[in-house]
């Protein structure tokens, strides 16, 4: 079988101070995998999401690219974050420059494209995310969801293989977030994608594989209707169910079948 795109053995962090972040956690990032990372504040997922692009590097335990153990000198790490951007959960981590194109520009040029292939890119990915009408929008005006957007926008014209993001939904009305996850699972073609939520809808609607973490610990990795149909281990993990899982379980008990993106269309 092949190598997974990314893959984490066995790891454990510990904040200074000797805070256990994460426990022993394996996981395999598989090309096509859409995964949802569900879990309790503190449990450890915003961790987790920062050893994936090398910002924190395990206290133990080993990440792998490609079946090859990760470098952590100045140029792997470059090659690293060309191929996982992370889209962090405080936007305003990562804006800088003074307009919204500008600061989409940034990575694509800082990539060595062209000015032409930078604009096409940033064109492409304020489309996808609704922002084309805020182009020349000073990044520091901009509310909290549209600063949001603007930060996946700025990930999304790079292009990485594998996208990681944060609460992407955070700030966003529901037509903003149905759009651009719309367009970013299944339009802009990324080999993976790996998003945190406390949003158990969106899980169940976009993601085709869940992992559910609870204090620092990986506790299930697996398809929608197996994870989030043990509804006490979600409770005990201290993740809410909600009306459109518990109408999934009762439509279609122990099947497989969940009601997708596409299946909800024609009921919004």
């Amino acid at each position: 079988m092949t190598a997974p795109l990314l893959a984490v053995d066995g790891l454990k962090y510990c904040y200074p101070g000797g805070v256990v972040a994460l426990r022993d956690l394996n996981l395999k990032i598989r090309k096509g995998r859409k995964l949802a990372i569900l879990g309790a504040n503190g449990s450890g997922k915003t961790t987790l999401l920062l050893h994936l692009n090398g910002t924190f590097r395990p206290t133990h335990g080993e990440i792998r690219i490609d079946g090859q153990p990760a470098a952590y000198d100045r140029r792997s790490l470059i090659n690293w974050r060309r191929r996982v951007g992370l889209v962090l959960q405080e936007p305003d981590d990562q804006l800088f420059a003074a307009t919204v194109e500008q600061d989409v520009s940034f990575g694509p040029l800082n990539l060595g494209l062209s000015e032409a292939e930078t604009r096409e890119r940033v064109r492409e990915a304020l489309e996808a995310l609704r922002m084309a009408p805020l182009a020349q929008r000073a990044t520091h005006t901009l509310s909290f969801g549209q600063k949001k957007r603007a930060a996946i926008a700025g990930i999304v014209a790079m292009r990485p293989e594998i996208l990681v993001l944060d609460e992407p939904t955070a700030g966003q009305d529901y037509w903003n977030y149905r759009t651009f996850m719309d367009a970013i699972l299944q339009m802009l073609g990324f080999d993976a994608i790996l998003f945190i939520t406390h949003d158990v809808d969106l899980a169940v609607v976009y993601a085709n594989r869940i992992l559910l973490v609870f204090d620092g610990r990986l506790i299930a990795d697996g398809p929608p209707h197996i994870v989030l149909g043990d509804i006490e281990r979600l409770r005990t993990c201290r993740v809410l169910p909600t009306s459109l899982l518990e109408l999934n379980m009762q439509c279609f008990p122990k099947t497989g079948r969940f009601l997708r993106a596409e299946s909800l269309a024609q009921y919004t």
